[in-house]
């Protein structure tokens, strides 16, 4: 923890972004200013639910160190995987781990498009578009989520995500080894990537095609099947090198994206849309393919647990959610 500033002007508020792989946690005053920081390892219930708990506690309690947890007076969370506190083992988990901090406020749990959302702008009303190892769009109404496409997951869903970036690479693959064809840059990134100690020169012969196409196979079934959208940042780099396979991937991501989108967005909607993710950055093919799609104002999301932060300063006192606020909280 990292005390920052003068002493905290007035009553506290805590804003919390726990995702898979990192959870952080920011307390703020009531004038915007940083009081305390903690972070810890992934914190989402859905994908980490032995550790997930704990790690929250742990970044708890290191944002909270000096200060009086019974100051805090507004909690807003951002959550990926925020439906496994459905379950009462999983919400114990957390409860416990929120009054062990010796906070007495109830925390608002709230789901990552709305976080991701605030993080990209003050602005009360738009769209929010996720696309990082999986894809969700969302509808926002007065900093609140009214409604949701896509987030179907990997296996009914998560079009133009990372995962479905890294299955689409692997298919490739197995494609070109049905028919006996040489693999190019992105098929050999795949096989060296996922068969490490594989001898890929075998597939010159004609009985090796079928013994690395098993191989491939067997692997990747074996695997969890989140484990594809590692094969995202491959495809991305292929097609900085003008793979012919790469560029159809991330041109065929990018259209999906826009189609998910399509479903929520009418031409009555009002407010700037928001990207988030690493698959829909800036620096990334598909982001910048998505950003010539759309007219109008679109955005990139910043930092979350400064949007979660910044709403939870709304919900301590309306008059606390302004723009210079947002600028502090967030454009750090």
């Amino acid at each position: 923890m990292s005390v920052e500033g003068s002493p905290p002007a007035g009553p506290l508020v805590l804003g919390g972004d726990l995702g898979g792989t990192s959870t952080r946690i920011v307390i703020a005053d009531s004038e915007g200013n940083v009081v305390g920081r903690g972070a810890a390892a992934g914190g989402n219930p859905t994908s980490h639910p032995a550790s997930a708990a704990a790690n929250f506690g742990q970044a708890l309690h290191a944002a909270l160190a000096g200060l009086d947890a019974s100051e805090v007076k507004a909690a807003v969370v951002g959550m990926a995987g925020g439906s496994a506190l459905g379950r009462p083992d999983v919400a114990a988990r957390f409860d416990e781990a929120w009054t062990g901090a010796g906070l007495t406020v109830a925390p608002d749990y709230i789901g990552d498009l709305e976080v991701a959302f605030a993080s990209g702008t003050p602005q009360p009303d738009g769209i929010v578009l996720i696309a990082g190892t999986g894809s969700n769009v969302g509808l926002v109404r007065d900093h609140q989520l009214v409604r949701t496409v896509g987030g179907h997951g990997w296996l009914l869903g998560d079009e133009g995500s990372g995962f479905w970036l890294g299955r689409e690479a692997v298919r490739s693959v197995l494609q070109a080894l049905d028919l006996r064809e040489p693999l190019g840059l992105l098929e050999q990134t795949v096989v060296q990537t996922v068969l490490p100690d594989r001898d890929q020169h075998s597939v010159a012969e004609r009985e090796g095609y079928d013994a690395l196409r098993d191989d491939l196979v067997r692997t990747v079934n074996s695997r969890p099947p989140v484990l594809l959208a590692e094969l995202a940042p491959a495809v991305i780099a292929a097609y900085a090198q003008d793979d012919e396979t790469a560029r159809g991937l991330v041109k065929r991501a990018a259209e999906l994206l826009t189609e998910t989108v399509a479903r929520l967005k009418t031409t009555s909607d009002q407010g700037p849309m928001v990207l988030a993710g690493s698959v829909a950055g800036e620096s990334s093919p598909v982001g910048q393919l998505i950003r010539q799609h759309f007219a109008g104002e679109v955005l990139t999301a910043r930092d979350g647990v400064g949007g979660a932060t910044w709403l939870a300063l709304g919900a301590l006192d309306p008059t606390l959610a302004t723009t210079a606020n947002h600028s502090r909280l967030v454009e750090r």
